[in-house]
């Protein structure tokens, strides 16, 4: 700059070009410096037009401008308003308190813009190509507004304090020499985040992110093929919902918005893993529409995550997990359909208080989804479930699913205690269905009668027997307690001896499969 001219000058320094002095004079004025030349191709920041000098300012002028710039003229605001301009140099306003407002649309960057623990009112960038935008512990008292912008080199925004809300809608990001696209590790957003249809290549991290509304990924597509996570986010707090949709496109869509019928609509696409582990969650966590596409080893992760509401109503994950273990919601809404098969469904330690299914659901296909929790044997996804829908009045299917239980856990006993378990549901099906042993009973109590009517069974001691009754004999035999003076005065001899040693043992197996059920009755009680 030239000597002399101090920050209350109010003619432009010497040696500025015509372009440079004509932003000078849109500064003081607060107007919209337009550069852009009305044919789209050619204006077009991230095509491949070159743009000349006439289009061109140097980047330690707008940093002079926006640091120690002149007085606004009478009755004006200062303020850097630039359209279809070129920025050559580094954009370096590191650890600088910039006051005037800036906008810049549809602007091109040679270089890097670097914004580290600088402090801003509000910022807005919109539709501008940016090698890369460096912000790490940047502080925004308004608004930080990317919205169509391009970062071939990705964007840095680790422990920075936006004042309100932070704009990435349609923004493209390239992965940084770390392989992230994004880095907002510690980030602070006092409102919203929106990055609906933000295409994100490489690992999108917000971990310990703190977003103090919604969060939403409506229409956003995150590719990482280069490493394990595409968005990697754990224990991230959002105050309200994070919303991974579909989005509107289109001139009758609107940001934010649920999209109306007849609108064409982006689905949220996820081509990575996802790690939510230990978020929280004020409202809901959205992933109605949701397409998920992971190698084996990559997962939907959502361990001890804590929300009012998941909606699980996304396409089902042809490969990969998805894991609930420690997660805790109070309304699952979910879709058959949406859930993957055995193997790859963890739900260990997973708590929730109400089941609001999404179109069919019947409870076949729900126990289903509890046996593809876990590989092995586990008792807590089932009783959970049971008690569910106890709660909700559903005591049928509650027991049904009890029943469900003991079946699998059969399966991991040993081949003695397996045998057992198949003569308790044979019988009265592990005491869940306890009209089963009725019906056995009297099953059983008929065919020893007619069995018992042709036996020769004479007195033991003459006259000191009753009177031959088979009814009530086949009773006796089946009554392991109670005690109908019937047994013990006969003398049974070959096959009926066998038959009535044989009544006597599956009165026994009976009685034991009726009590034990009534025990498990009573401790669910």
């Amino acid at each position: 700059m030239t000597e002399g001219v101090g920050p209350g000058g109010g003619e432009p320094p010497e040696d500025l070009t015509a372009t440079e002095a004509g932003m000078w004079q849109a500064f003081r004025n607060g107007s919209v410096y337009d550069l852009s030349s009305g044919d789209t191709t050619v204006d077009d920041p991230h095509g491949g037009h070159p743009w000349g000098p006439e289009r061109t300012v140097r980047a330690r002028v707008v940093c002079w401008l926006l640091l120690d710039g002149p007085p606004a003229l009478a009755g004006r605001v200062s303020s850097l308003k630039l359209v279809g301009v070129q920025i050559s140099g580094a954009l370096d306003l590191a650890g600088g308190t910039v006051v005037p407002y800036l906008e810049m649309r549809a602007c091109r960057f040679e270089r890097d813009v670097l914004l580290p623990e600088a402090r801003f009112t509000t910022v807005r960038m919109v539709d501008c190509s940016i090698p890369r935008l460096e912000a790490a512990r940047l502080h925004t008292e308004g608004d930080l507004h990317l919205p169509r912008c391009r970062f071939p080199g990705g964007i840095r925004l680790t422990d920075s304090r936006i004042g309100t809300d932070l704009l990435l809608n349609q923004a493209i990001v390239h992965r940084d020499r770390s392989g992230r696209s994004i880095a907002a590790d510690g980030m602070n957003v006092g409102q919203d985040l929106q990055a609906e249809m933000l295409e994100s290549h490489g690992e999108l991290s917000l971990r310990s992110a703190t977003i103090g509304v919604s969060l939403s990924l409506r229409g956003a597509r995150l590719v990482n093929p280069y490493t394990r996570l595409a968005l990697n986010a754990p224990q991230l707090t959002v105050e309200r919902s994070l919303y991974l949709t579909p989005a509107g496109v289109g001139a009758q869509a609107r940001s934010g918005m649920t999209p109306a019928r007849g609108t064409r609509i982006q689905r949220f696409e996820c081509q990575g893993g996802v790690r939510l582990d230990d978020g929280r969650f004020g409202d809901a966590v959205d992933f109605e529409g949701a397409r998920f596409t992971f190698t084996d080893e990559q997962e939907l992760s959502l361990r001890r995550v804590q929300t009012p509401e998941l909606r699980f109503l996304g396409e089902r994950p042809v490969r990969g997990r998805v894991v609930l273990s420690g997660a805790k919601v109070v309304n699952l809404m979910d879709r058959a359909e949406s859930w993957p098969g055995p193997g790859r469904l963890h739900m260990g330690g997973f708590t929730y208080e109400n089941l609001v299914p999404r179109g069919p659901f019947p409870l076949a296909l729900r126990l289903r989804w509890v046996d593809a929790a876990s590989a092995e044997y586990n008792p807590e996804p089932y009783e959970r479930l049971a008690a569910v829908l106890r709660e909700g009045g559903e005591d049928e299917d509650a027991r049904e699913v009890l029943l469900a239980k003991q079946r699998r856990r059969r399966e991991s006993l040993p081949l003695a205690a397996k045998l057992w378990g198949y003569a308790q549901d044979w019988t009265v099906a592990y005491g869940y269905r306890p009209g089963r042993a009725a019906v056995w009973m009297a099953v059983l109590w008929a065919a020893g009668s007619l069995a018992f009517a042709r036996a020769d069974a004479p007195p033991l001691k003459s006259g000191e027997h009753p009177a031959w009754n088979p009814p009530l004999f086949t009773l006796d035999l089946l009554l392991p307690v109670i005690d109908l003076g019937q047994v013990g005065f006969w003398q049974l001899r070959g096959g009926w001896q066998w038959l009535s040693a044989a009544f006597i043992l599956l009165g026994w197996i009976l009685a034991t499969t009726v009590a034990a059920g009534a025990t498990r009755t009573l401790r669910r009680t």
